[in-house]
């Protein structure tokens, strides 16, 4: 008797590593989440775009002397790419800003990343720190 057993595909393992709170470790992270899509076969496009703002976000305003951020990257078996980037600067939560002047150089960041994702929030972390995270669907037709 030949019996086929079938498995619905399990969800990849969690993607974590911390990253030095420099320009070069949000760089960094993007690479890194770049090569990870591609090894789990998603598309990355808006998952860079997210990865990019929250790791720049954490550099900026997250950052404490000597302390790093942690970028994590979690794939459902529905498809759901969760991304979370926890820093130092618990007191420091982010939320999205008042309209932005056309001709400011910043201030859209948070504007991209609820663009791109279905849903983003802010948990606190262990010790001091907080986790802003998206959740997104690789591939999916948002901006």
């Amino acid at each position: 008797m030949n019996r086929e057993i079938t498995h619905a595909a399990a969800p990849a393992r969690p993607f974590s590593v911390q990253l030095s709170s420099t320009r070069r470790g949000a760089r960094l992270a993007r690479l890194l989440t770049e090569r990870q899509l591609a090894d789990w076969g998603v598309p990355s496009e808006a998952a860079l775009h997210v990865v990019a703002e929250l790791a720049a976000n954490a550099v900026l305003y997250g950052r404490v002397p000597g302390r790093d951020f942690r970028l994590t990257l979690r794939l459902d078996g529905d498809g759901v790419l969760r991304v979370e980037v926890t820093d130092a600067r618990g007191d420091r939560i982010p939320r999205l800003p008042d309209p932005v002047d056309a001709r400011a150089e910043s201030g859209r960041g948070l504007l991209l990343v609820a663009a791109y994702a279905e849903r983003w929030g802010v948990d606190r972390a262990p010790g001091p720190g907080k986790t802003v995270w998206a959740e997104l669907v690789p591939g999916r037709g948002r901006p």
